[in-house]
């Protein structure tokens, strides 16, 4: 790879010149190893050698005391084997600059314990022969589905069950099993001597020992046949069992559990065992068994929760995107719930929540504004142009990186772009518009996310749908050329070709990069950037005379307005108590309706709750100071009691109260009276009423 020790040195503030080791895991190993000494945290930028040098620390005498954090990064495939390599030194200090950032904070842990309990559902010859694979680790239980193409063997290994499944739910070490035994052989009975399969004059017995009720025409012969062993009754009413298991491998055509990111434990193998997937999930099953740990991928903070308020459905976004069925509705208790079990931590219920109630914590989104924030001032310092972040997954991500990097190399590609830093991610669906945004604030040109096919649709779909969005709103305030591209690629020679259609256009930035922390609040971080790229934007510069600018944004987008029908608007306020981000507020000194615009998230609740239907969203960003300050959306005059004279309700809504009530028999005469008092009076009008009616009673 061509280096130059001055450029890295000048990016990265080293007080003295840099010596680069061009074999550092050979012949110069003990320059590590010396560094090893110093008790300094150490930056390894060769991650293709990480297990020679985690060993070599482990052998080097005073290492382990001296206390050394030792970080790897890859400069190899991301920028040294490309045709810009020699133009990609400020990358390179840029990606060694994010590597000396201290780890994050460890997070909460999720457990799982397994005993090895094992449910084989699918033909019975192919589920035997699954179980003989999988050896004695496991306690197996098999639910038989037809006999497959050989039959079930004479030997029973296994306990084998049957009939109908009803249900089949939970996770590694909680799957529950629910079905109906409704056929006339027990198996638990059953010796396979085949007396019945012999005996069937219509063959509606095959080789799993059950009988097809559709071919059957009850001769009983198999009845008679098996009057020893007494597993076949015609007269045994179905039984509905359920039972437990730790684990399932689904060897049916159709899965049992037909979801994009199926719950830890469940193995589906619809190609069946004969190819190497099917024998690598039989090893892993092996491994399965004893107690598990994995990160606890979020956060739920329920006052800011904009899913339910007084049982009406506002906001649903976390629930449509969890590929995973982790997220359900609670609307008794006003609230989201989360199955920490099945949640598969790729964050796109964060991504897409509008007002930061659920939060993504591995790693939390500080930790991970400060890495782009590093990578994109590091790579301005050293005089890099037009950044590029490219946000990649850990592992499909990452692995067609490398082999881009190498093909490179190897003269059969161009490769990752001087201007293009990878940034990997748990899963690309973890980050959205608030750090999008930010990285364009910092100095970022482009941000492109790069899918490989394994993505649930969904999160496609609102990865799409949230750049749309960021781009509406970037264009909208001036900022010229294309900021955001989502990447389909799971090819080397399809991502390079992406990669290079990115430096197609110019993009506009804001002239003076951003020097704000990302927070942990995702609306408190959203204020900040929007701030930054409002004061930057050149359509309000080219027109100093305009004080705000109505963007429209499209639908679901988490700013906006809303409109209020005047006309039928009773002011009830119920909105109010509906607004779970105060956006909407009374006047405890007259009936008012008081908006603030920045606090909207466009949840839809006071629209749902509106018993006059007069609210309707708009989904817009008001680039101007009066989205920060409160506006009167509607207002009336007071109803004043008609017996002490007190304010209290709105003219238009008493009136309408009385016009809906005036021809309730419950509400004539004295009755409808009161209503035109406040709750005082018409308590001391109710009261001095009944005194009456004693006193003249004879």
């Amino acid at each position: 790879m061509p280096l130059e020790p001055k450029t890295l040195g000048a990016a990265l503030a080293e007080p003295q010149p840099l010596t680069l080791h061009s074999s550092l895991c050979r012949r110069e190993a003990p320059a590590f190893q010396r560094a090893l000494g110093s008790g300094d945290d150490i930056v390894v930028a060769c991650t293709q050698e990480k297990r020679l040098f985690t060993e070599l620390a482990e052998q080097t005498p005073g290492a382990a005391e001296a206390g050394s954090v030792i970080r790897f990064v890859n400069i190899r495939e991301t920028g040294g084997w490309s045709r810009d390599a020699r133009s990609a030194m400020p990358k390179i200090a840029a990606l060694l600059a994010a590597a000396h950032l201290p780890d994050p904070e460890p997070v909460a842990t999720v457990g799982y314990a397994s005993q090895g309990r094992l449910l084989i559902v699918g033909p019975l010859d192919e589920a035997e022969r699954a179980a003989a694979l999988v050896g004695e680790s496991l306690d197996i239980t098999i639910f038989s589905q037809g006999p497959g193409s050989a039959g079930g063997m004479q030997e029973r290994r296994y306990p084998v069950i049957a009939g109908r499944i009803a249900s089949l739910a939970g996770w590694l070490g909680a799957f529950k099993l629910g079905w109906t035994r409704d056929n006339a052989i027990d198996l638990d009975l059953c010796t396979r001597c085949n007396a019945c399969v012999v005996a069937c004059p219509e063959q509606a017995i095959g080789l799993d020992y059950q009988i097809d009720n559709s071919k059957c025409t009850s001769h009983r012969d198999c009845e008679r046949a098996c009057r020893v062993a007494g597993a076949v009754d015609f007269a045994r009413a179905p039984e509905s069992l359920d039972a437990a298991f730790d684990l399932v491998l689904d060897l049916g055509a159709a899965p049992l559990i037909d979801w994009h990111a199926p719950p830890q434990g469940y193995f589906h193998l619809a190609a069946g065992l004969a190819n190497p997937e099917g024998l690598q999930t039989l090893l892993r099953l092996r491994e399965l068994v004893g107690e598990f740990e994995k990160p606890k991928f979020f956060d739920y903070k329920q006052k800011l929760c904009a899913h339910s308020r007084n049982e009406v459905v506002g906001c649903n976004a976390c629930i449509e995107v969890c590929s995973a069925h982790a997220i359900s509705s609670d609307t008794a208790r006003q609230r989201i719930v989360v199955n920490p079990n099945l949640c598969v931590g790729c964050g796109a219920c964060s991504t897409v929540c509008p007002t930061g109630a659920l939060g993504y914590t591995y790693p939390r989104t500080p930790d991970q504004g400060r890495k782009m924030r590093t990578l994109l001032s590091t790579y301005a310092k050293a005089g890099g142009r037009d950044a590029t972040l490219l946000l990649h997954s850990e592992e499909r991500g990452q692995a067609l990186i490398g082999e881009l990097g190498r093909a490179a190399q190897l003269g059969r590609a161009r490769g990752v772009p001087a201007n293009v830093m990878p940034l990997a991610l748990m899963h690309v669906a973890s980050v959205g518009i608030d750090l999008w945004l930010s990285a364009i604030a910092f100095g970022a040109s482009q941000i492109a996310v790069l899918t490989t096919g394994d993505e649930a649709p969904q999160y496609v779909a609102a990865l799409q749908q949230q750049m749309d969005m960021a781009q509406t709103l970037l264009r909208g305030l001036g900022y010229a050329g294309t900021h955001f591209h989502l990447i389909e690629a799971n090819t080397p020679a399809a991502l390079d070709a992406a990669l290079a259609g990115l430096g197609a256009t110019r993009q506009q930035l804001p002239a003076q990069a951003a020097r704000f922390a990302v927070g942990a609040e995702k609306r408190s971080t959203l204020e900040l950037v929007l701030d930054h790229l409002i004061d930057e934007a050149p359509a309000l510069k080219a027109a100093p005379a305009v004080q705000a600018l109505a963007i429209a944004l499209p639908a679901g987008a988490p700013f906006g307005a809303i409109t209020v029908d005047k006309d039928t608007c009773t002011l009830c306020l119920a909105c109010v108590s509906a607004c779970p981000a105060s956006a909407l507020l009374d006047n405890a000194n007259a009936p008012q309706l008081r908006f603030i615009e920045k606090n909207c998230v466009q949840c839809g609740l006071c629209e749902s709750t509106c018993p006059e239907d007069s609210i309707a969203l708009v989904p817009r960003l008001l680039a101007g100071p009066e989205r920060k300050q409160q506006v009167v959306l509607n207002e009336a005059k007071p109803w004043a009691c008609v017996r002490c004279s007190k304010p209290f309700g709105t003219q238009k809504a008493i009136e309408a109260m009385l016009g809906r009530l005036a021809g309730h028999a419950m509400f004539q005469g004295e009755a409808l009276e009161r209503l035109k008092m406040c709750s005082d009076c018409r308590v001391i009008d109710l009261f001095s009423a009944q005194n009456e009616t004693r006193i003249t009673d004879p």
